[in-house]
């Protein structure tokens, strides 16, 4: 009874895994072919793209976290400022 269920849900993993791929497939072509290279090429550059989008992204999320308190405390200094400065020259 084990085996059976564990030998059907691995025959329908085994399917669910290739038709839901979303990767393009270079086995297709031959390997000193132009598509072969130009898939490959393809592959790397989107998944550079998409790397540094990410990095990008991260950095922007965690500079806005980490900075918020100090460019509040920044903007309220500076208008500590002007007002002592209105009260001094005025």
């Amino acid at each position: 009874m084990k085996i059976k269920f564990i030998i059907i849900i691995f025959i329908i993993m085994s399917f669910n895994n290739i038709s839901l791929s979303d990767e393009i497939n270079c086995k297709n072509f031959k390997k000193l072919s132009i598509e072969y290279i130009k898939c490959h090429a393809n592959l790397a550059k989107s998944k550079t793209v998409s790397a540094g989008k990410n990095f990008i992204n991260e950095t922007k999320d965690y500079q806005k976290k980490e900075w918020s308190n100090e460019k509040k405390k920044i903007l309220d200094t500076k208008e500590k400022i002007k007002k002592t400065k209105d009260k001094i020259l005025n």
